[in-house]
Order: structure tokens, then C-alpha cells, then sequence
């Protein structure tokens, strides 16, 4: 299952912007590259600008990359949730109150790129069991219909995006 396979009714047109962003490989390959590829950009990045702010009230790339972590746990539970329960239907939630209360910026670089690997692993493991059926199930997130499939290209553009954000305002 490729990403060229995900049908645009699987998701809400909010997130075709992510998935597009992704290359048209597995769901499996996507994740490991994403994984190789957003690691060493964090490490890589100039230690003066991870508390850097281009505007007021905007996130740090230390807040960013807390941000894709927890997304990541949220879009790896909504996938869980769909592939074992068919048709269930959960909230959403808010990025901007779960950033205010990460404290991202308390935590040490090395920290937060620990975390990201780990959430990575853990979605690697759930999404390489999934069989063909299981991808294709859908429930209802934040009130809009989403494939199990759909939320781990999600996964996948969401960390492109935001590592596209940060070369484009950051450095």
C-alpha cells in the first residue's frame, strides 16, 4: 500500500496538503525515511535557534518538534483505535493548548529528540502489523471521517511540513 493509494475520501481535505507531501512509497518506507530524515535535521540544527522565535507568540523549534511528537501520538492512537474498533468516533484536540503545556523548552535537545525516536519505533511497530483491511477501516476524529492509512501518511506530511516551516522562517 502506497501513498498514491489513499483515497481523498479517507481524510478531511485539511490534511492533503501533508499527504501530498509525502513520496509515493509505503506507508512502512515512509515512516523510516521521515524517521532518518527528521532526526538529522534536529540534530543537525544550530543550537542558538532552538529557543528562536521568528515572530511573537510563535513557536520555538524545540516547541515544533515536541509538536510533531505529540501529533504523532495522537494520529498513531486514532489509527489503533480505527484498526480495533470499527467506526469509533473520538475528539479531537488542540495543538496549540497541548504546546503551552508541554514545556517543550524546559527539555534538553537530546531529550526531545529521544522522545520523536521513540514515538517513531512505537508507530513503526503498530503500523508494520496492520493488514490491508485494517488500513483501510475508518472511524471519525475531530468530526471528519479518517482511514487508519490515512493517518500515517498524516503522520509522515505532518513532519515534513513543520521541518519545511522552520528552513523557511528559522534559519
Amino acid at each position: 500500500m502506497t501513498r498514491s493509494e489513499v483515497l481523498a475520501a479517507e481524510y478531511n481535505s485539511y490534511y492533503k496538503n501533508y499527504i501530498g507531501l509525502v513520496e509515493k512509497t509505503s506507508l512502512t518506507n515512509a515512516l523510516i525515511v521521515g524517521l532518518e530524515t527528521t532526526q538529522t535535521f534536529f540534530e543537525t540544527l544550530p543550537k542558538e535557534k532552538w529557543k528562536y522565535q521568528y515572530a511573537p507568540d510563535k513557536w520555538t523549534p524545540k516547541d515544533i518538534l515536541q509538536h510533531v511528537s505529540d501529533t504523532e501520538r495522537v494520529f498513531a492512537y486514532r489509527a489503533l483505535y480505527f484498526a480495533r474498533f470499527k467506526n469509533a468516533d473520538l475528539k479531537g484536540f488542540d495543538e496549540n493548548v497541548f504546546a503551552m503545556n508541554a514545556h517543550a523548552n524546559k527539555k534538553s535537545i537530546t531529550d526531545l529528540i529521544n522522545e520523536y525516536k521513540t514515538i517513531r519505533a512505537a508507530s513503526l511497530s503498530l503500523f508494520k502489523y496492520l493488514n490491508e483491511s485494517e488500513l483501510k477501516q475508518t472511524g471519525t476524529a475531530n468530526g471528519s471521517l479518517m482511514s487508519v492509512r490515512a493517518a500515517g501518511f498524516i503522520i509522515c506530511g505532518h513532519e515534513i511540513h513543520h521541518c519545511n516551516i522552520i528552513k523557511e522562517r528559522y534559519l
